[in-house]
């Protein structure tokens, strides 16, 4: 992606003005998009209308593709979706270099998929190949300026932030609402199996987990869930929380009761506690259970994620331990 200074071979010619093709033809109306919608094809017939004169009003990204392009073809639901989250900052055309080479000739694009960002009539910014929607994003501001977030971002970040206040059947509520708006979003699939782990539902929290594309099943949301799910389950099979306290009060070094009450304490409220009787494990027998304490918190830490104070708390008292 291009930074200031950025230009593009070639010069806008005659052949543009007026809005006529090289032919001589008067210029067509956009193919391809309703009106007002801010994704359309354009020609080199209508290239002056849609881009040149609409970019004094709306920076115009062009995208510069071809049908036997592959990347062309993973880079179009991105750029489409991102430009439409941007909600009318700016417009998408996309032209199709078989059918209208004339204008990424007179700019030089000699590799595709290509897209230049016009504003004011003149190209000012743009990048080749795929990027992701983080960096499309951020040419989209570089552009146009700063963004509001989409409907799904604000979606998302209530339901995190219902989440991270204990109140689950709302964050519940709110993911399944961003889930209406992008059904295959990881982080609110994975938000939303915990927030039924949480509420005592671990078969929902499964059947949402099974709606994950399987090329994603490894992001962290979904590791997350799928380790707060087996830990909801070992908890389950431990039977009477009371007895495992009298049996450490009687014997401290009773290291599997100790640990089956760490397992039940951290899948609820009381993490820090769980992390406590971990951390006691690992400081009077660091290889018991071939060192099943420590990799009880890590899988701890997976589960609560990074923002729970739990998981700040455990890595420090387990680095105290490690590296005394």
């Amino acid at each position: 992606m291009s930074n200031d200074g950025f230009s593009v071979g070639g010069s806008f010619g005659g052949s543009f003005g007026g809005g006529m093709s090289g032919g001589g033809q008067p210029a067509g109306p956009s193919g391809g998009a309703a009106a007002g919608d801010v994704v359309k094809d354009v020609t080199t017939q209508t290239f002056m209308s849609d881009v040149i004169e609409a970019s004094r009003t709306t920076p115009v990204l062009v995208d510069f593709w071809a049908p036997w392009c592959g990347p062309c073809k993973q880079l179009t639901p991105v750029i489409e979706k991102t430009v439409r989250d941007a909600r009318g900052a700016v417009v998408l055309a996309k032209m199709n270099i078989d059918d209208h080479p004339e204008v990424a000739g007179q700019l030089g694009i000699q590799s595709i998929p290509a897209v230049i960002a016009f504003k004011d009539g003149q190209p000012v910014d743009g990048f080749m190949g795929v990027q992701p929607e983080s960096q499309i994003k951020a040419f989209i501001e570089r552009v146009a300026g700063p963004v509001a977030p989409s409907d799904f971002d604000q979606t998302l970040a209530a339901a995190q932030a219902a989440q991270e206040a204990g109140d689950m059947p709302r964050a519940a509520e709110l993911y399944g609402a961003a889930l209406a708006l992008e059904p295959q979003n990881v982080k609110a699939l994975g938000g939303l199996a915990q927030a039924y782990v949480a509420l005592d539902a671990l078969d929902r929290a499964k059947e949402i987990l099974a709606l994950a594309p399987a090329d994603k099943a490894n992001e962290p949301a979904l590791a997350a869930a799928r380790a707060a799910i087996e830990l909801a389950e070992q908890a389950e099979n431990l039977g009477d929380l009371a007895e495992l306290e009298a049996r450490i009060a009687s014997d401290p070094g009773d290291h599997q009761a100790r640990f089956d009450l760490a397992v039940a304490l951290g899948s609820g409220a009381q993490k820090e506690q769980a992390v406590d009787h971990l951390i006691e494990i690992v400081r009077r027998d660091r290889e018991w259970n071939e060192d099943g304490a420590r990799k009880q918190l890590l899988q701890f830490f997976e589960a609560w994620g990074p923002k729970e104070p739990a998981t700040s708390y455990g890595r420090r008292k387990l680095s105290s331990v490690l590296f005394r």
